[in-house]
C-alpha cells in the first residue's frame, strides 16, 4: 500500500470518529434529553420552563448549532494535519 493511500484511509478513520463522537452527543441531547430523561429534567426549572421541555424544545437545536461550529473547526484541524486543507 502506498503511503498516499494509507495517508488516506488514516485521514478517513479520523473523520469517522468525529463524526461518531458529534453523532452520539447530539443523540444523547436531542433523543436522550428530549425524551429518554425528560421526566428526570422536568424537575429543574430553566427560565421558567420545566428542562426536559426546554431541552425538547430549544436545546437540541442550540447543540446542534454549537456541534456544527465544532465538526467545522475539528475538520479544519484534520485538513491542516493531513495537509488537504484549502
Amino acid at each position: 500500500m502506498s503511503a498516499q493511500n494509507e495517508s488516506a484511509r488514516s485521514y478517513w478513520r479520523e473523520n469517522l470518529r468525529i463524526i461518531m463522537t458529534y453523532m452520539v452527543i447530539w443523540f444523547a441531547a436531542s433523543y436522550g434529553c428530549g425524551i429518554l430523561f425528560v421526566d428526570e429534567l422536568d424537575q429543574i426549572q430553566f427560565f421558567g420552563f420545566p428542562l426536559g421541555f426546554w431541552f425538547a424544545q430549544q436545546g437540541a437545536i442550540y447543540v446542534f448549532i454549537g456541534l456544527i461550529w465544532a465538526y467545522v473547526f475539528s475538520m479544519n484541524r484534520l485538513d491542516e494535519k493531513y495537509d488537504v486543507h484549502e
